[in-house]
């Protein structure tokens, strides 16, 4: 599975080290920035960059992980685009639900809450194992989402 990533400076620092796990776990990460921390940068850019990405890519499912402090700018940024289903990942619970409910193809990630190892570890890991429950609920939901 191909994984794309993107942080403002919030999440610089926590995408650094989750792209590392990624890819020592097996995954295709592909980082979207920001290159180098920079205070004055804006977290729009990385959150299309990304989500342009996985719209242009041939991967069949791709997705993607947007890190900054709150993780709601990254997630409303994200959602204004068509077939972008992002999601705040702040607990395993959460992150699970917006997995199994919604089908999240894209996790936003709250730095200032997820700073240690194993609290991003775990919510991360539940996103990529959860599968959609695919039911016809969910399905319609998500239909009508595309539809605003």
């Amino acid at each position: 599975m191909k994984i794309f990533i993107g942080a403002d400076h919030n999440g610089y620092h926590l995408k650094e080290s989750l792209s590392k796990y990624l890819k020592d776990i097996g995954y295709d990460v592909v980082d979207l920035g920001n290159e180098e921390l920079d205070p004055d940068d804006d977290f729009t850019v990385f959150a299309t960059r990304v989500v342009n990405a996985m719209k242009s890519s041939v991967e069949k499912e791709p997705r993607g992980i947007l890190i900054c402090g709150s993780g709601q700018g990254m997630m409303m940024a994200a959602n204004r685009h068509k077939g972008i289903r992002a999601g705040l990942g702040w607990s395993t619970e959460a992150t699970r639900s917006i997995r199994n409910d919604e089908d999240s193809n894209v996790l936003a990630i709250p730095s200032e809450i997820l700073d240690e190892e194993q609290k991003w570890q775990a919510i991360v890991d539940v996103w990529l194992k959860t599968p959609f429950a695919n039911s016809v609920r969910y399905k319609r939901r998500n239909y009508q989402l595309d539809k605003l």
